[in-house]
Order: structure tokens, then sequence, then C-alpha cells
């Protein structure tokens, strides 16, 4: 019997050991199962093929349903045999392969309720079948149960749980089967490589790579193109390149992910150049190249680099490709060619979801609303749905194009349909509500998206800082600030420069040497635009030095960096080092733009160089700069501040393009000051057509008749004010004592220290008189008694606040106010009187520039 078994039949190695009940036997390459004593019997056969032949055939023809049938078939007729595992195992890989898991569940069904034996062989089938699925659950559970697992087991659930997007959990089964002492192979590394670059794990990607270096795969070409792709997506472009440069072959996937590589961390010149030496290297780019290449046309609006390429898609016959066609649109929009973009759009054979979103997006960007909307219609009326790309294409067109309203109508409309907005879209809508001036708004819908579920991402924070920031609101974007951190989100750049520039609105020092030390601490690149904003923030919180030590220690400086350094000392009255920067910032190769010249000139301004400020403004033309609004502003301030009113008003007549109310107020201002009633009434009328509802040109006029004594013509001005519903802007002043800020209106008897401030106020007024101050009377708008003049005078916001600051800080601190309008005159005059009698520095930013008192002197010397 054993010697007749032998000869006809041969045990398989695999089971060779088996010594259960019944024993698996190979006939050719169907397995089947014999009771061990007893003489073995070939399946049953149909037709000539046995039913193992049968169930192989139907699978691969692809009649997976029919062989399943089959096997049900067979169970109802209980014909006394099994099915070989390797029947089984084809089973198996094909319902994986087209991913039936209800066929794949019905096999496994089959499989247990026929009792065959679940070895290492059959159980790895299985779990890659589910695996390839996408069942987790089931795939986990055969995984968990599995006494012993091989590496093609690690290699299915590492897999699907790197592609389900479980990726901690993907990179915690590799350091486990390291653990175990199962090696790696060329298919596990490549999955744990995309879980790494799907969490942005760069160090742990190292060390898998270093994993790949001592198990011999790093030269296999698709772990290589792994690497490149984890490398790039943690962006470390130059790892990236290495490995590419290091690897003896490279398929076109290997090139794909170099070129994806380098347009994805914004090196589209690189993409452009590797994609010619693909080219070069008759290496043929597919659909997935060119769709790769052609964002890089777009980003650096190479049009004809892009034709170039259409040109490539044509001869290669990829023109029908609904990827290409997509990405083809993409790149002429963003060229601003949209005739040609329409042209490719309307031309393809096919168009998908993807297709309809870049012709959608693309005239959604460029303004054109309306032809968007129109195609959004067409979109639907094809039954082509709108998915989550198109309703943020079409809801951001609107909100970058400032209709908020229709923006928040189709965001509502998208709501209804049952999509769920994504922190992309939800962002969009937020940025243009906080952007526009809308704070409130944009706060309510930032408190709605995380009630949703959505948690704000690092760039929805940023649109709502950055519109606190823009809208003057300094204290909310500190809050919210600190609300991020808290919340866990890193901040980048453009939070750090947003935040910085709201210290710089507040003139809060404190809180931006906090984000300084920040910085620091946690060791933030500073890089040009963060340098750059941490000097203004000093410059404009009244610390010019350590403005001037943040920019020295710039290693990259731009224009930007340049220009607020030249601009802070401006504002700061330092004409002179202003100039020498200047001159420096020439010296190194730096041009300078409108903006250099803008602060150039305002520096020539509040410190009198009226010669200098006139030899910059010609010297313009030699960098091709024509002199715009600003600068004939700054012109006009420079010589109506100097006294040559006539000329100032010479040169607004002259003017190749109409002043603005910027250039005709600062001509009103140097009326004002030099008390010319005739000059300021002419300019006025301009300035009351020109902007009949700024309330500040009609004070600056009550200022000239009230210096000029003309009371009845103060009383006219106010009675024009009330008849056109003008409001005069309260003048306020505020002081930041304990990270707590104080603001004070003139004659405020609100704060709790009242009573001290007045008396401190009282006591001062005394010194000042004894000292031989004599108050300005000229600067009471009201024809009022000379001592109520002087009481209204002495009980200015600015004088309040700095009252304050002496009664709560020690000797020696310097007291830094901030005043939303332009500081007047007699309080000009009686802040240099404080400062001799109580020994102290007082910086008061007012809305011009900065004044620094000290020892009875001011640092702007009577230029302001």
């Amino acid at each position: 019997m054993a010697k007749t078994m032998k000869s006809r039949y041969c045990i398989h190695r695999r089971y060779a050991g088996m010594t259960k009940k019944n024993i698996f036997l190979v006939i050719g390459r169907t397995v089947t199962t014999v009771a061990v004593g007893v003489k073995a019997e070939l399946p049953p056969k149909r037709n000539g093929i046995s039913m193992d032949e049968r169930l192989i055939r139907l699978c691969k023809e692809g009649q997976l349903k029919e062989a399943v049938q089959a096997l049900h078939g067979m169970e109802k007729k209980k014909q006394g045999f099994e099915v070989g595992s390797e029947t089984y195992a084809c089973l198996l890989q094909k319902s994986g392969h087209i991913k039936a898991l209800t066929e794949g569940k019905q096999i496994h069904m089959h499989m247990l309720n026929t009792g065959i034996h679940l070895n290492d062989f059959l159980t790895t089938k299985l779990v890659i079948m589910y695996s390839k699925c996408g069942s987790l659950e089931d795939a986990r559970k055969l995984f968990d149960k599995m006494p012993e697992r091989n590496p093609a087991c690690w290699a299915a659930v590492i897999v699907v749980y790197s592609r389900h997007g479980q990726c901690k959990e993907a990179l915690r089964l590799f350091h486990r089967m390291q653990e175990e002492g199962v090696k790696a192979d060329n298919f596990i590394f490549p999955s744990v490589l995309k879980a790494c670059a799907s969490l942005n794990a760069l160090e742990e990607g190292k060390e898998i790579h270093e994993s790949i270096r001592r198990s011999g795969f790093e030269l296999h070409v698709f772990v290589g193109s792994a690497l490149i792709d984890m490398y790039a997506k943690c962006k470390s472009v130059e790892e990236a390149r290495l490995v590419f440069n290091k690897m003896p072959d490279r398929n076109v996937v290997s090139w794909n992910a170099m070129v994806a590589g380098y347009v994805q961390n914004g090196h589209g010149d690189e993409a452009l150049k590797l994609f010619r030496q693909m080219q070069v290297a008759s290496v043929k780019p597919n659909v997935i190249t060119l769709a790769s290449v052609l964002p890089a046309c777009a980003k650096l609006m190479a049009l004809p680099q892009g034709k170039e390429i259409h040109g490539y898609i044509i001869r290669s016959k990829m023109e029908s490709d609904v990827f290409v066609g997509s990405a083809l649109v993409d790149m002429y929009a963003k060229c601003n060619n949209l005739g040609i973009a329409r042209c490719v759009f309307e031309n393809m054979c096919q168009r998908n979801a993807a297709s309809w979103n870049a012709i959608i997006a693309a005239y959604a960007q460029n303004g054109n609303t309306d032809e968007s909307l129109r195609l959004f219609h067409r979109m639907q009326s094809v039954g082509m749905k709108p998915d989550l790309i198109t309703w943020t294409a079409l809801v951001t067109g609107y909100a970058q194009n400032g209709q908020c309203k229709e923006a928040l109508e189709l965001f509502s409309q998208m709501e209804a349909t049952g999509l769920k907005p994504n922190v992309t879209l939800w962002t969009s809508i937020i940025g243009v509500y906080a952007q526009n001036g809308y704070g409130d708004e944009a706060l309510k819908l930032f408190n709605e998206m995380q009630l949703t579920g959505v948690k704000p991402d690092v760039i929805s924070w940023n649109a709502m800082i950055a519109g606190c920031a823009q809208n003057g609101n300094g204290t909310e974007a500190l809050k919210l600030f600190c609300e991020m951190q808290l919340a866990g989100i890193k901040p980048n750049s453009i939070t750090i420069t947003c935040i910085l520039s709201a210290c710089a609105n507040l003139a809060a020092r404190p809180q931006g040497r906090e984000i300084h030390d920040y910085i620091i601490r946690t060791e933030f690149k500073l890089d040009v635009f963060v340098g750059s904003a941490l000097v203004d923030m000093y410059a404009k919180c009244g610390s010019i030095k350590d403005a001037r030590e943040v920019f020295d220690k710039l290693h990259d400086k731009n224009v930007v960096s340049w220009n607020a350094m030249i601009a802070g000392y401006a504002v700061h009255g330092h004409g002179e080092d202003a100039l020498m920067l200047f001159n420096h910032m020439q010296e190194a190769g730096m041009k300078p733009d409108k903006v250099t010249f803008t602060g150039v000139l305002s520096a020539c301004s509040h410190t009198g160089m009226v010669d200098e400020g006139l030899h910059y403004f010609s010297q313009m033309s030699q960098y091709n700069i024509t002199p715009c609004m600003e600068h004939y502003a700054c012109i006009v301030d420079l010589l109506g501040r100097a006294g040559y009113i006539d000329k100032a008003y010479d040169l607004i007549d002259n003017m190749p393009v109409k002043p603005n109310a910027c250039v005709l107020g600062g001509l009103l201002s140097a009326c004002r000051t030099h008390c010319n009633d005739e000059l300021g009434e002419r300019v006025a009328k301009r300035l009351f057509v020109l902007e009949p509802e700024n309330s500040g040109n009609y004070v600056l006029l009550s200022n000239v008749y009230a210096a000029r004594g003309r009371w009845n013509d103060v009383a006219k001005m106010r009675k024009l004010m009330r008849d056109k519903g003008v409001q005069k802007q309260p003048g306020y002043s505020w002081i930041e004592l304990k990270s707590q800020r104080h603001a004070f209106v003139a004659g405020d008897r609100s704060h709790p220290q009242t009573e001290e401030i007045y008396a401190m106020l009282d006591n001062l007024a005394r010194q000042m008189r004894e000292a031989g101050f004599v108050p300005d009377r000229n600067m009471a708008l009201y024809d009022i008694e000379d001592e109520q003049k002087e009481l209204l005078l002495s009980h200015h916001s600015e004088r309040l606040a700095i009252a304050f600051g002496l009664l709560c800080t020690p000797q020696g601190t310097t007291i830094t106010v901030v005043k939303n309008l332009r500081i007047c005159i007699d309080c000009h005059v009686a802040i240099k009187f404080i400062s001799q009698i109580v020994g102290r520095q007082i910086v008061v930013r007012d809305a011009n520039r900065f004044h620094h008192f000290k020892d009875g002197q001011c640092s702007c010397r009577e230029y302001w």
C-alpha cells in the first residue's frame, strides 16, 4: 500500500511533517487529502476534468462568481472530497486582485465549513486577500492568530495599513516585525517609506533608509523610488536627489518621483531641467510625468516651456488622457492664457471631475466668477456631480474676489447637498471675512468650523490672526496666537510674521519680545521674512536699537529687510542713519524699490533735510522708478514742514497725476503749522470733495481758523460737520503695563485711579508753570476763557496716560504711550517739560512718528 502510494503520489514537502489524521497529497498541480492508512482516490472528474482544474480554469477566465457558485454546489451535493490548497490560493488571489471582498469571504467560509486545515500558506493568502480588499479588521484578526508569520504576511498587513492612512500602525508593525527577527524585503520597505512620507516623519525615514542600506536593497529600483518620494514629501529634496543620483538603474517611476518632488518643494526650474534630462536619457515620459511637470510650468508662469511640453504631448498622442488635459488647462490658466485653457478644455475627448474643476478654478482664480458659475451649472447639466474640490474652487474664487455674500451663499448651498466642508474650504470663507474687516463674522465661522468636527490647521489660524492684525485688532490676534499653541498647532513663518505685525501695530513691545524669545527658544528658522518682521516690530514699538541688532544679525537680507530698517530710522527721526543705511544698501548690490524711496524721503521730511530730500526724489529716475502718490506726499510734507508752502503748492499743481487726499492733507497740515489760513481754505475745499466724510480735514481747517482767532469760522466749520453728519474721530491714548492695556480719552474720569491721575497732573502743572511753561491756547478749539482752555489742554489723553505711567512705574523706567492721532503742539511742549521735571524718558508714538522726550528735549527737533 505504502509502496503503491509512493509510486503514484508524492507528499508535498510543505506538509511532509504533518501527523494529523489527514495528510495533503499533490497530484500534478492539484492538492487533495487522504486518510492515513486508506487508499487514496482521485477526485471525481466532470467530462474528464477534475473539480480543482475546473475551478482554476474559471478563476483564470475571470469567472470568479461562477467558481464560488461551483464551490457552493459541491458543498450542497456533499461529494466527499475537498478542494486543494493551491485551488483555494488561486481563488483567494483572484478575489484580492479584483477586490471582490464578498466572494473572498464566501471562499473563506467554504474553507471553514469543509474543515480544511488553515496552514501558514492558506492563512497568508487569506490575509493578503483581505488586505487587498481593504478589510483591515478581518486581515488583522487572522494575522494576530498566526503563531508564526512569514514576510509575505507582514508585508500584507503593513501595506494595507499604509494604504488606508493608518501610517503610525504600519510603522509600529514594521518595528514589531524587526523585533521578531523577520527581515524586510523590497515589498515591505516601500510601504513603510510611504507611511513615513504621509506622517512627514523624516528622522524615522532616515532610520529605515539605514536599514535598507544594511539589507542591500538601496539600489533596488522600487525601493529607491520610494526613498526619493519619502525624502521629497518630507521636504528634504536634496536627500532625494542624492538617492536618485546613486541609483544604477532608473525607470520612469524613479524619474517621476524626482520630478514630482521638485515640483512639490517649489523647485519648478529643477523639475523642468530634470524633465529634459529624462528625455536625453531615452526614458519616455508617461502621463504621470506630464501631469507632474506641467504644474511646474504653471508655478513658474513658464508659458513657452508649457507650450513646448504641450507639443510633445500632441506628438506622443497623449492629449486624450484626461489627467494630462486637466493639467494643461490648469497650466494655461495660471500662465494668464485663459483662452487657450478654454480651448484645450472644449477639445478634450472626455472630461472627469478634475477637468471641470480645473476650468472652473481657472475662471474663478482669474476673477471671472460669473463664467466659473456658468461652467459649474453646465457641469451639473451633463450629469457630472460637483465634488468638494469643485465647491472649494468656486467658493474660494468668490472669496478672493471680495464677494463675501456670494461666497457664503455658495458655501451654504454646498452644505445643503450633504457635502461636509473640509478645512481648506472653511479657511477660504473665514479668510475672506477676516481680511475684509468682518472680524466678528470670521470668528463666528471659525468657531462653527470646530463645532462641526473640523480641526483648524495652521493655515486656518493664520487666516484669523492675519485678518485681526490687518484690521487693527491686534489684541484679538495675540489672543488667537495663544489659543493656537494651546490647541497644539505649531506656528509657521507666516504665523510669526502676522503676530509680529499685530505687536507692531499695538506698540506691544513686551509681547513682541516674547515672540522673539519663542523664535530663539524653539530654534525657529529666522528667514528673511521673519527677520524683517522683527525689525519692523522693534522699530514700531519704539526700540530702534533692538531693530538694528536684529537687522545686523540677518544673514540673508532682501529689499524688504533694508526697507524695514530705513523706515524704522525715518519714523524715529534718525534721518542721517536712514540715508547712511540707504548708501550701504546700494553698496551691497541691493536695488532700491518704491518703498525704499518712500522711507528715504520720509526720513528727510522728519528731520528737515530739504536739499537731500529733493536730491533723492530726482534720483528715482536713475532706478527706473516713477514717483507715485506716496513720494509726492513725502515731498509736499518735506517742503511744508520747512515753511516752503508755496513751493509745495506749485509742486502739487505740476504733478503729472491728479493729487489724492494724502498729498493735499500734507499741505493742509503745513498750513495749520504756519497759520496760512488763505491757502488752507483752498486746499481744504479740494479735500472736502475728495473725502467728504473725513473729519480730520474739517478739524485741520478749524485748527487753522482757531490759530488766527477766527472763531466765527470755527463755529461755521462745526455746523458744516453737523449738517453733513461728519463725526470727529475721537482721540485716545493708551499705555501698557504688566500686559494690560490702559486707554484714555480727553477728560477721561472712568479709570479706577482717576483721583490719583488728576492729582499727579495738577502737581505737574504747578511745577511746569514754575519752570516757565506757557500753554498754547490756540490749540483749544473753543472760544472760551483762557483758564478753561488751559484746563482742557492739560487733560488731553496722552497726558492722562503719562500721569498714570508715572504713578505705576518705578523711577528710571521709560514710559511709552501710543496715540491714535497726531500729538498737539501744546502737549508736545508740555511733555518736554514733564520729562525734565520727573527725570524720565518718555516715548510717544502718534499717528505720524515717534517722539523721544528726554531732559526737556524731543528727538523730532520740532520737525513733526
